[in-house]
């Protein structure tokens, strides 16, 4: 979800309206997917390299996070949402920590979409977390190292149990994918788009599926004859 502060510098408006109106389009955004039938939805909150950036900045997006929690979540629960959490517990803001757990248990056995919050996520602090547990299971004695294998790592990941990630989108027109769902993305398709966050909707929503389905999705073989 990326462009808030450029959206924002635009127009002449701090950084902080950026992000509020970045929380608007996440509400759209979860709207769109879910009237069209989107299984899961995975939207990248808070990476764990955002804590570099200014304490006031950080304080700002704690805030809209702590609100969106506390005046979506009612309206989540009743939408028969099911929220999931994805990244490292946060030591340093317990309170947003609380909130999320609390967002997850009173929506864990709804059955809509799914909605995964990647919060203080990083994918390579994913991806080492999983190797930890399965290097602790190896080495109680409880794991041959031979049976390590993609699906066993994918199961110790923090998105164990979601459906196969078919596609990524990003905004604001960068092209990289800065530390998201890197192991899950191995063969999504990727879809870049020219808008900035705040103004994300419905249509950009489509325009990206519209993509993903001209894409010939082989996962590394050949097409069957005719197509």
């Amino acid at each position: 979800m990326d462009g808030n502060g450029r959206w924002a510098k635009s127009r002449g408006l701090p950084r902080f309206e950026g992000h509020r109106r970045g929380v608007e389009a996440v509400r759209r955004a979860v709207r769109a997917a879910e009237e069209l039938g989107i299984e899961a939805l995975t939207i990248y909150s808070f990476s764990s390299e955002n804590w570099s950036r200014p304490m006031a900045e950080i304080a700002d997006l704690m805030g809209l996070l702590k609100r969106f929690i506390r005046n979506d979540l009612a309206t989540l629960h009743k939408q028969n949402v099911q929220v999931r959490v994805i990244g490292e517990r946060p030591a340093r803001v317990p309170d947003i920590a609380l909130l999320l757990d609390e967002a997850v248990q009173l929506t864990r056995n709804n059955t809509g979409i799914k909605l995964v919050v990647a919060f203080n996520y990083g994918a390579q602090n994913e991806i080492a977390r999983a190797v930890q547990r399965l290097a602790a299971e190896v080495r109680d004695g409880r794991l041959a190292p031979e049976a390590i294998t993609p699906e066993l790592i994918g199961g110790a990941l923090d998105t164990a149990g979601l459906p196969p990630l078919d596609l990524v989108i990003r905004t604001s027109g960068e092209q990289r994918l800065s530390n998201f769902l890197l192991w899950q993305a191995a063969y999504s398709e990727l879809v870049f788009l020219p808008v900035l966050w705040p103004d994300f909707d419905r249509g950009w929503l489509e325009q990206a599926l519209v993509e993903y389905g001209r894409r010939e999705r082989r996962f590394g073989g050949l097409l069957a004859p005719g197509h």
